[in-house]
């Protein structure tokens, strides 16, 4: 299969599988979602999901937030891991959102970037799914899931990004995105895989031999 035909077949099993697409995080509004995509960093979103409601019980605004101390909000946050470093950029972030955004999240990558703890790939999050703003966050599924597709070389979460952008249609890349993390979580663990179940992959490797096999 060539790249264009992948690509086509990508997508048109991506949509057959996952026509509405849940968001992984629950949240209710970008401060509260960009609080919980900097929580998932090597963390699982499950486990986010059950801490995010004890935090934002007792602050789900910039403006409650600094009203915690760091050590509260670390206390709080402990089972997500890296909780010493999540709860100052949380807390740093909270005063920054209110000094110099009006306690708004703002939608710009340039701004969310140079917030503390928050890097590109939460940026890219944030931007796709609270702005709609096209973005292509890679986590690890979708790293994986392009390499082992033949999509990118899998060298790093930058060129898979570049790769991922210059290969999909823009206007699927928020969707996309979303539906490659249900496909990995689901059909292409890191762990357990079985070929046999992983529909997309089993077909590209299957097609790309036989491929081979006539040009030969």
């Amino acid at each position: 299969m060539t790249k264009k035909e992948k690509v086509l077949f990508v997508m048109e099993e991506l949509d057959r599988l996952y026509p509405e697409i849940p968001i992984p995080l629950d949240h209710k509004d970008p401060y509260t979602l960009l609080i919980a995509v900097l929580l998932s960093a090597q963390s699982t979103d499950v486990r986010v999901n059950q801490i995010t409601p004890l935090l934002f019980k007792k602050a789900d605004t910039p403006q409650q937030m600094i009203k915690m101390s760091v050590e509260q909000i670390r206390e709080i946050i402990k089972p997500v891991g890296l909780s010493p470093m999540k709860s100052n950029g949380i807390h740093g972030l909270s005063h920054i959102l209110i000094n110099e955004h009006e306690g708004k999240v703002p939608n710009s990558f340039e701004a969310l970037e140079a917030l503390p703890a928050v890097g590109h790939k939460t940026a890219s999050v944030v931007m796709s799914q609270a702005f709609g703003v096209p973005a292509f966050p890679v986590d690890t599924h979708i790293h994986r899931l392009m390499y082992r597709w033949g999509l990118s070389n899998g060298k790093s979460v930058i060129q898979t990004e570049r790769d991922a952008k210059r290969l999909f249609p823009k206007n699927k890349w928020n969707e996309l995105h979303l539906q490659i993390i249900w496909y990995g979580r689901e059909y292409c663990p890191a762990r357990g895989w079985n070929v046999q179940k992983d529909i997309i992959t089993s077909t590209i490797g299957r097609k790309s031999v036989i491929k081979k096999q006539i040009k030969s």
